[in-house]
């Protein structure tokens, strides 16, 4: 039988990731909005995969990302991902939805559904993507009562807890720096500074932080493209791309149905493509036939 996550799940993705971090190399990690995603993103050679509470807004409901879906609903989407390949994963959490109780539970449902870390944030609800303006966040110690509740919550110790800052664009850099030490304190494993702007901002964070870091270089936002090597450079350990293959389907879907629609028929487009024997081969479709075939009671 192949090495297929649903059939042979991997025993400790928890542990896996904190040794991938442990090796201070900055990982990139792209985002899944789906499980055949996840496993596109295994199958190219990636150490990780993210699911992105846009991601999964957008792709599973079309809902702007504002907050829209609940506890429940964005666990089971991260879920079905994250139980699709080996590979860690580490999912969005927003603002945890709701209070410090509320995290704790947030933290055992991401736990239960397979995932190796999630990272919440300190927006007021409802949320705002954190490349928007008009952004609003919580204070300092209602944050840290959220990270103290979820390290209490989660059972795997390896389970990642991120703290996400959304304050540089409210207060500023020097209070984002002072959040992100306060952050530490109460238990966070890692800090995401959300949408900083210059590769200059991205150094001096690392350096006053001295903590373990994820950036996030999504597309269309505040940030610059920077290469991985820049981020490594600077002393982060995770770089994200949460939306990347998302857009590119996108446009590649909303091509071929303008193509298919002025053709009336698909033959032009075939060689866009995955064929029958390519989509089978990557979910492994004869290891659940032969499955299939040895479970018949003798």
């Amino acid at each position: 039988m192949p090495n297929e996550a649903l059939l042979k799940p991997a025993s400790d993705k928890p542990k896996t990731l904190r040794q991938l971090i442990a090796r201070g190399k900055a990982i990139p990690v792209p985002g899944a909005f789906n499980a055949i995603t996840a496993k596109l993103v295994e199958e190219a050679g990636f150490e990780a995969v993210y699911i992105s509470g846009a991601g999964i807004a957008n792709g599973v409901a079309a809902y702007p990302d504002i907050g829209m879906m609940t506890a429940d609903e964005m666990a089971r989407q991260a879920g079905y991902i994250a139980r699709a390949t080996n590979l860690p994963a580490i999912a969005d959490a927003d603002n945890g939805y709701g209070e410090a109780i509320n995290v704790f539970r947030t933290v055992q449902q991401y736990e239960r559904e397979g995932l190796s870390g999630l990272h919440l944030e300190d927006q007021i609800m409802p949320k705002r993507c954190g490349h928007l303006n008009g952004k609003a966040i919580i204070s300092t110690d209602a944050m840290c009562e959220k990270i103290a509740a979820a390290k209490e919550a989660r059972k795997n110790p390896d389970f990642l807890i991120i703290a996400r800052t959304d304050s540089k664009a409210v207060d500023g850099f020097d209070a984002a720096i002072k959040r992100a030490n306060a952050y530490i304190k109460a238990g966070a494993d890692m800090i995401f500074p959300e949408a900083l702007e210059t590769p200059a901002e991205f150094e001096e964070f690392a350096k006053q932080a001295k903590c373990p870091l994820l950036a996030n270089m999504t597309e269309f936002g505040k940030t610059p493209y920077l290469p991985l090597q820049d981020f490594e450079r600077f002393g982060y350990n995770i770089v994200i791309y949460p939306m990347t293959a998302f857009r590119v389907m996108m446009k590649s879907v909303a091509d071929a149905l303008s193509a298919l629609k002025e053709a009336g028929t698909q033959q032009g487009i075939l060689d866009r493509m995955t064929t029958r024997e390519e989509l089978y081969r990557i979910i492994h479709y004869q290891a659940y036939e032969s499955l299939d075939k040895t479970l018949t009671y003798q």
